[in-house]
């Protein structure tokens, strides 16, 4: 049996195929094809545009699939969110939908709307935003470039920002947010149904998460005498309680631990004079709870 799986191809496809390697894969795509090779004979991966993958996700055509809670939401279809992956193209941030407007625009709220034009390439989720703050306005499918529109083409925009540096570069300003999005892993019904496709589907979100909140993150551990356990303990973040263990020689502990690691490069020096010895920092490529 195999897992039909969709990844998004675009902007996030290389973010999507770095995550996959931490988790454990092997995973590479060659030039021009649309099937990555990965060694997990179980899964049969397809790159697709993450605006389609809830299509073919909710039809049964793919079992599961990588894409955003934006084109869930824009697609409207019924499909299971297995896990939330937080991650981005450029980061580990979520993005954000926003309504924004030329500096000169006398437009300050969503009821400055009424009767203007909007460009976006989200256009459902902008109309059930209109719909629910009761405003009438023209809202039309962008293929592009879409901070360029206003004023001559659009009287506004909702547009997909990371930073907002491309809004303040073509002079446009932000009135609201309609919708913070991050990855989603989401299955078929149908599918999730399936004893061995759940069981795969829910392993494959443990490893990818593991994945994603390993980064950024270091292992210490380090030898203690019994004496000073305390003190250390008081100087130890800890994402949960650090691990403490005894040694075979008389009156020392192992303690072993997760931080950050701009944390890892301030605490270590403090643990050393507060009489820690043994000091290891090792990478982490997973972290499951």
């Amino acid at each position: 049996m195999k897992l039909k799986i969709g990844l998004p191809k675009g902007s996030l496809q290389e973010a999507t195929l770095d995550i996959f390697r931490r988790a454990g894969f092997s995973i590479s795509v060659r030039e021009r094809s649309y099937f990555p090779n990965i060694d997990d004979e179980e899964l049969e991966p397809m790159l697709i545009r993450a605006q389609e993958i809830p299509g073919y996700v909710s039809d049964g055509v793919l079992d599961a699939g990588l894409t955003g809670k934006d084109w869930i939401e824009e697609s409207g279809v019924s499909v299971k969110e297995v896990a939330e992956l937080a991650y981005s193209k450029k980061g580990f941030t979520p993005v954000r939908w926003v309504l924004a407007v030329p500096e000169s625009s006398r437009i300050r709220t969503a009821a400055g709307l009424k009767g203007k034009r909007i460009a976006t390439e989200l256009v459902n989720v902008t109309k059930n935003y209109l719909k629910k703050h009761r405003v009438k306005a023209e809202v039309e499918f962008s293929w592009g470039a879409t901070e360029a529109k206003p004023p001559e083409l659009a009287d506004a925009i909702v547009e997909l920002i990371e930073t907002g540096s491309s809004l303040k570069a073509h002079n446009l300003r932000i009135i609201d947010t309609l919708l913070i999005s991050t990855t989603r892993l989401i299955a078929n019904k149908e599918s999730f149904g399936n004893k061995w496709k759940r069981e795969k589907i829910e392993n494959l979100g443990m490893l990818l998460n593991g994945a994603l909140l390993a980064e950024g993150k270091v292992g210490l551990k380090m030898n203690v005498p019994d004496s000073k356990l305390k003190k250390i303990l008081s100087v130890l973040p800890a994402m949960k309680a650090p691990t403490v263990s005894r040694l075979s020689g008389k009156d020392w502990s192992a303690v072993e631990t997760i931080v950050d690691e701009r944390t890892a490069r301030d605490i270590i020096p403090k643990l050393k004079r507060a009489g820690a010895q043994g000091i290891i920092g090792y990478p982490l490529n997973k972290v499951i709870y």
